[in-house]
């Protein structure tokens, strides 16, 4: 089963709503073969739940994530995921060696999906991130000063509701970037005026 972790540092504030809001959007496009996504922290609080603040932001855009509790993002979670998505560059910079390939912020591998030639449909997810990272390599700029999501910690909550909308926004085009358009329901051809 693929399988994406989603990093920040303390798995209260940004990876809970990116998680939430990824995987709604996930299952949206792929019903039952949606992989799994979860999320933890490199410094993770572990057993607090997710900031007050995070959790009526993510309300608002219809996602629940008053259970949520943190976790240190652990070697078996690295093991296991097929795609680490870091909420900054200095989340991304805690993975190395073999895990380096598919580890990336969230607004790079978007940029990187969105430069790459070839359509998402068809390809697995292990075959979208490494084609992103061949890019990466190939020296694919991006935007290097916009490559993170701002922490809202010990902010007031329109900064959380700021951070949350552009998580949405940026989770919507990744769910694109790695899985295509949502196909167009078939028409019958009767017209129903």
């Amino acid at each position: 089963m693929t399988s994406i972790l989603v990093v920040c540092t303390g798995n209260v504030c940004r990876s809970p709503i990116a998680e939430s809001l990824l995987r709604v959007a996930l299952e949206a496009r792929l019903a039952a073969e949606a992989p799994d996504v979860a999320s933890a922290g490199t410094m993770g609080w572990v057993g607090s739940g997710a900031d007050p603040s995070s959790v009526v932001a993510a309300a608002e855009l219809g996602v629940d994530i008053s259970g949520h509790r943190a976790r240190e993002v652990s070697d078996e979670d690295v093991a296991r995921s097929t795609l680490i998505l870091a909420m900054a560059p200095e989340h991304a910079r805690a993975f190395d060696g073999e895990a380096r390939g598919r580890t990336f912020t969230l607004k790079e591998l978007v940029r990187l999906l969105e430069a790459l030639t070839e359509g998402a449909s068809g390809q697995l997810l292990s075959e979208r991130v490494a084609a992103a990272d061949r890019l990466r390599a190939d020296g694919f700029a991006g935007d290097p000063r916009d490559e993170g999501i701002m922490d809202p910690l010990g902010m007031p909550l329109d900064a959380f509701r700021a951070v949350a909308a552009e998580l949405d926004g940026w989770c919507s085009r990744l769910t694109v970037g790695l899985f295509g358009h949502a196909e167009a329901p078939a028409t019958t051809g009767t017209s129903w005026s």
